[in-house]
């Protein structure tokens, strides 16, 4: 659905997109992080046919943005980060107004039927000036999807939300996400985690990373590391965990527990967990230690050698 390759955006002599190539297919959600000025907006303007690349090729659903610009924008819905929505109009009115404006066929009835999808069929008649910003953004996401786009740019869709508003947006990114290709531009890197099939991570205009979040943190990791926690008195645990074959390192963890670094290839599990029983100890906890997708983030935004020869690999 979405294609793009050597993507370059220059500004005068400041290159804000650095031949950029990735790809997105039906039924995806692919998360598109980066820092301030990494480049992100700019992508999603040329992406969403509102800016022409300098160099490169984009196409979306078999359209090219810049020969073809009308046909991807009737195959692209965007929600930007503030919805423009009209608060004097109630829900169902400016649903309809912007389905009439897309020429979408039968416009009362999809709109009955997008009020459905998103939830919000019993704030129908409400007035938008009395909707919650949950609420809001559920009505940005029913505008972007009216004309059954192939293609959806959500841009910063969960910001300014509640706990609860978030859970709910969240859940109905992941449903529209079964029919449709989604990009998802979020700072919220947690729901990257929680909602992407794949993130692709943006530094500098280039792309330092684009992997689902668990290929990212098994590629990142290096070294296994683990955390146990035993019932009672832990006093001598960290030497009986060092002194099991391939376990290069020992430290203290959360509650009690202690954490312990295992050489790349080596299964200490099976090992670690016989000793401890041996010794007599009541084993409760031995489980695997994930990098979360900040430090990921963190690793490949930042100066680093390792951060680079993975953004090589990639």
């Amino acid at each position: 659905m979405i294609r793009v390759e050597g993507l370059t955006k220059d500004y005068g002599a400041r290159r804000a997109i650095d031949r950029l190539t990735f790809s997105a297919e039906k039924g995806e959600i692919l998360g598109f992080l980066g820092p301030n000025g990494a480049g992100k907006t700019t992508t999603m303007r040329i992406l969403s046919g509102y800016m022409p690349p300098t160099s490169g090729k984009v196409e979306i659903a078999g359209f090219d943005v810049v020969e073809q610009s009308l046909e991807v924008r009737r195959r692209v819905g965007y929600m930007p980060e503030t919805v423009p929505l009209y608060p004097e109009m109630t829900v169902f009115d400016y649903l309809k107004f912007m389905a009439d404006l897309y020429h979408v066929p039968d416009a009362g009835a999809r709109v009955d039927e997008v009020l459905a999808q998103v939830h919000m069929e019993e704030r129908a008649s409400s007035y938008i000036s009395s909707l919650s910003k949950g609420m809001r953004q559920r009505v940005g996401l029913a505008q972007a999807i009216l004309h059954r786009p192939e293609v959806l740019i959500l841009d910063e869709p969960t910001i300014g939300l509640d706990p609860a508003q978030i859970i709910e947006v969240r859940s109905l990114i992941r449903e529209i996400g079964r029919e449709h290709t989604v990009l998802l531009s979020t700072h919220i890197l947690s729901e990257a985690q929680q909602v992407c099939n794949r993130v692709l991570i943006i530094n500098r205009g280039r792309i330092a990373a684009e992997d689902s979040p668990e290929r990212l943190q098994s590629a990142l990791l290096g070294a296994q590391r683990f955390y146990v926690r035993v019932a009672g008195s832990p006093e001598g645990l960290p030497d009986l965990l060092r002194g099991v074959p391939g376990v290069t390192g020992v430290g203290p963890g959360e509650d009690g527990g202690f954490e312990f670094e295992a050489a790349p290839g080596v299964e200490a599990r099976p090992e670690v967990a016989r000793r401890i029983t041996a010794q007599g100890y009541e084993l409760l906890e031995l489980r695997p230690l994930r990098l979360s997708l900040e430090e990921i983030f963190l690793q490949l935004t930042r100066e680093d050698p390792a951060a680079a020869e993975y953004a090589k690999q990639a």
